[in-house]
């Protein structure tokens, strides 16, 4: 092993990552710290960068790659595997590329050639062909020094995308991966760039001396002995750790290996899990501004593919790699008997009471097969592909076009109110092909109205259950469940939260509910987790039954955000002006809370409004005279209130308060109990019946004073 520069490593050499590996990896916390390195490198100083592990290509595999034959054979160069650096290579690479692009930019460059134009006394054109590609006299054909297996989505990305070449497919597919080599080219062009016009040049110049010769590895060729994907798995921890399924793609591609070599599906194996992974890693990026995890993806797969347990965090890891994935079950060989029959000859009748000799016995061969058989990797490897499109369409609902309306609208809620430990259940429903969307949607709306109840209403502990419907997930995707089983099993699981008559026991969350009121910050139901999702779902009733085709909240925009309010507390917090103070000034500060933060003076606004404005009266509230957005021309909820309540007061408050406890009754299939039961509820049992002549009376009198 010897400490060596990109300079000499370069030096006749062509570099692929083997399709065992996993893609560019970066991301901008590991571009800074290497740009600040790189920054902070003193004149005539060198910067140990880390150790880069080489496998020569095998003889019988690189004349397949027919763009790099001409320079392996006619050149002299030598093929090589990356088994370990890709990451650190490519970001010298790429950060190569870019400064020769900021190059061609320059003011100076515009007048002569401009591969012609040099870098530290050596041309664009000898730069690019010592790093970035050749190309062969008088053809198209070029020969990438560095670069991805072919086949990998980062390959076509690389050379279109980052090395500029004309793109041979009208569609480039995406990944996180790709996002990553996009996102550090113009890490590196911005901060090229940010160099002063004048001294760009020389910015230029430094960078690239210190890349190409002042960040040293440790350049170690493994020997045939040493085997590259074992190499790799144990290399991992260095750098950006693995994630669990890059490590397991690793490892299946590993055990492709083991099997004898005459066993004709060996080669298709490993196209199958190529295959597989390419499409797990685009649509696990499809979205590039909401990526997925891959480990999160990997353990629901798991949960619905394989029996679940829980005994630590990452049993399931341990179970794939350890257990059902590991080498020895491909080594260990088992028994397979072979029952040979041969064809018995027709017989004269008078011949039927004849023995049949012991040699015309059916003969009894055995044959040894591993006890892991590639067809039930290719089956995980199916199976985990087309479960990976499922994965992101239920984080995207709204984008998907092959799902039933209804579909769309049970799993985007699902998704709004925390689909929490379910998400692999409703995966499974839908890779079962005998689940019609009828089912699919009783399904999904039991669910909701489980975690509504159990989580939001009851404030169970958020692993209630879990075990249970983890265990379902699989056997609906085997089909050893039906939909109609899981839904009796999420009625069974709520019985906890209902009295014999079918009545919700409201004791847990009136409990809840009241020291949301008196302790902390006291802010009662503004603080209650479930209730975004309730004001969303109540603003979505009125919406339906408008018939109007524009919704007017958008739940991304229904978030917290600094200094703006989407839920409005329209008795304000700070209640000083008279125009608050007659209709509730007379209120002990306690009672005054409880208006305050109770249900029914909570409103969700249709866009995010500055919180100085909560304190305006209600009637510019509700005219729209000062305000920019008032409620006639709000939200539909907005619309409700004004035009259901003229003033605002302690009985309006009470009323719609009623009225959203109706709705929840009716939307979640509950009863509450009766007027006083749903004012308990409310925080507003000073407001009963019978009390609210003496609440008007003393109105009356407060304002005579």
């Amino acid at each position: 092993m010897q400490l060596t520069n990109i300079d000499t490593i370069f030096k006749r050499k062509i570099f692929r990552i083997p399709d065992y590996q996993r893609g560019y990896a970066w991301q901008l916390r590991q571009l800074t710290d290497f740009w600040e390195d790189l920054i902070a490198l003193e004149e005539g100083k060198n910067h140990y960068t880390g150790v880069l592990s080489l496998e020569e290509v095998p003889k019988e595999k690189w004349p397949l790659w027919e763009a790099d034959t001409w320079v392996i054979k006619n050149k002299g160069y030598t093929p090589y595997f990356v088994v370990d650096g890709q990451q650190r290579l490519t970001t010298c690479v790429i950060l190569i590329q870019a400064i020769l692009e900021t190059a061609l930019e320059l003011e100076q460059n515009k007048f002569q050639k401009k591969d012609d134009f040099e870098i530290c006394d050596t041309s664009i054109r000898d730069i690019r062909n010592e790093f970035i590609f050749l190309q062969r006299l008088n053809s198209i054909v070029r020969s990438y020094i560095f670069g991805y297996e072919k086949d990998n989505p980062s390959d076509e990305f690389l050379k279109t995308k980052i090395f500029n070449e004309p793109s041979s497919s009208s569609l480039n597919q995406e990944t996180l991966y790709t996002h990553n080599l996009e996102n550090a080219k113009k890490f590196f062009k911005d901060n090229l760039k940010a160099f002063p016009p004048a001294e760009r040049l020389k910015g230029l110049e430094t960078i690239y001396q210190k890349v190409t010769r002042h960040l040293l590895f440790n350049e170690y060729i493994l020997h045939n002995d040493v085997d590259g994907f074992v190499a790799f798995e144990t290399m991992n921890n260095r750098g950006k750790k693995l994630s669990d399924l890059e490590l397991l793609k690793n490892r299946l591609i590993y055990l492709t290996t083991l099997y004898r070599e005459d066993i004709p599906e060996k080669a298709e194996l490993r196209k199958r899990i190529n295959d597989a992974w390419k499409e797990i890693y685009f649509q696990l990026g499809r979205n590039r501004f909401n990526p997925l995890n891959d480990d999160d993806f990997l353990r629901a797969h798991w949960i619905m593919y394989f029996k679940y347990s829980r005994k630590t965090g990452g049993d399931y890891i341990n179970f794939l790699l350890d257990d059902f994935f590991s080498p020895k079950k491909v080594l260990k060989l088992v028994p397979v008997s072979m029952n040979i029959s041969e064809p018995h000859e027709l017989r004269d009748e008078d011949d039927n009471d004849l023995p049949i000799d012991s040699d015309e016995q059916d003969e009894v061969d055995t044959e040894y097969e591993s006890e892991l058989k590639i067809q039930e990797i290719s089956d995980y490897a199916a199976s985990i592909q087309k479960a990976s499109s499922q994965w992101f369409n239920t984080f995207n609902p709204l984008t998907i076009t092959e799902w039933t309306l209804d579909e769309i609208k049970w799993v985007d809620r699902l998704n709004r109110i925390g689909i929490g430990y379910f998400r692999p259940l409703v995966i499974s429903s839908f890779l079962n092909g005998k689940i019609s969307s009828t089912e699919r949607v009783a399904l999904f709306t039991a669910i909701e109205r489980f975690i509504f109840i159990a989580f939001r209403l009851s404030q169970t502990r958020s692993n209630y259950r879990s075990s249970e419907f983890y265990n379902a997930s699989r056997d609906l995707y085997y089909g050893n469940k039906s939909t109609s089983q899981v839904i009796s099993a999420l009625e069974g699981s709520l019985a906890f939260a209902f009295n014999e008559d079918g009545t919700y026991k409201i004791n847990t969350f009136l409990d809840f509910i009241t020291n949301k009121f008196r302790y902390g910050a006291r802010d009662g139901y503004y603080g209650w987790s479930g209730l975004r999702y309730f004001l969303y779902e109540y603003e979505q009733k009125l919406f339906e039954r408008s018939k109007n085709e524009t919704r007017k909240i958008k739940w991304e925009q229904f978030i917290p955000q600094k200094d703006m309010v989407t839920i409005e507390h329209i008795l304000p917090q700070s209640a000083k002006e008279k125009c608050w103070t007659q209709n509730f000034g007379f209120f002990e500060p306690d009672q005054l809370n409880s208006l305050t933060n109770s249900l029914g003076n909570l409103l969700a606004l249709s866009q995010p409004k500055n919180s100085s404005l909560q304190n305006t009266c209600y009637a510019e509230k509700r005219a729209n005279k000062k305000v920019s957005h008032g409620y006639f021309n709000g939200s539909y909820s907005e619309n409700r209130v004004a035009e259901e309540f003229s003033d605002w007061t302690f009985e309006a408050i009470r009323d719609r308060g009623l009225e959203l406890l109706d709705f929840m009754e009716e939307r979640w299939s509950l009863r509450l109990g009766n007027k006083e039961t749903k004012l308990q509820l409310l925080n507003l049992g000073f407001l009963s019946d019978d009390q609210l002549q003496k609440w008007h009376d003393r109105q009356k009198e407060y304002n005579l004073h």
